[in-house]
């Protein structure tokens, strides 16, 4: 099965994992890419809770419960963040529609505490997913990543994580809504 004929990522896509990965940070994983480029490619896992809440990381937001997901397995005492609506932030990279990463900390910490950005439009991240130049392209081309390009909102988000992998997969239909029923680990089926 080709998951990705003919197709180069591009930020704000969703790279899903193929059903039998083994790798234990991206197994049944959801990654939004936030860059890609002939430099490598940066990307968030969106369905990796943490044991952490932002209210532990961040003294200046101990007024927020958020959980913080783990973001990859790069830089993991690095903290990134997404956020859905308007672009409320200097230095904000767009990655979707209505969806931007990062952007001035503390100009986020302010607005924040002024309830002027609902913390429900945001999340937290620890670490990241990277790759080196032309490391993604590879692992696409072994298919271990379907590229998805459904709009990603705060919505889908509310899914739990074991259910967003699954309900990407589904809601692509096809082939992938096949894909979306395949056990963990297939001998036990």
């Amino acid at each position: 099965m080709n998951n990705n004929p003919n197709k180069t990522p591009l930020p704000g896509n969703l790279l899903i994992s193929e059903p039998f990965l083994q790798d234990e940070n991206f197994m049944r994983s959801v990654v939004l890419l936030c860059e890609h480029n002939s430099e490598g490619s940066f990307g968030l896992v969106l369905n990796k809770p943490s044991i952490l809440h932002l209210s532990e990381l961040v003294e200046e937001l101990s007024f927020i419960e958020s959980e913080v997901y783990i973001g990859g397995p790069v830089e993991q005492n690095t903290l990134h963040f997404i956020y859905f609506g308007a672009k409320e932030l200097e230095g904000s990279i767009q990655v979707g529609e209505d969806l931007w990463w990062g952007g001035d900390f503390y100009a986020l910490v302010e607005k924040l505490k002024l309830n002027m950005i609902s913390p429900h439009s945001i999340r937290f991240f620890l670490g990241y997913s990277g790759w080196s130049s032309g490391q993604l392209s590879d692992e696409l081309s072994e298919n271990t990543w379907i590229i998805c390009t459904e709009k990603i909102d705060a919505q889908i988000l509310e899914n739990t994580p074991e259910e967003l992998w699954k309900i990407l997969l589904k809601n692509m239909g096809g082939e992938f809504k096949v894909i979306a029923n395949y056990p963990l680990d297939p001998r036990l089926n």
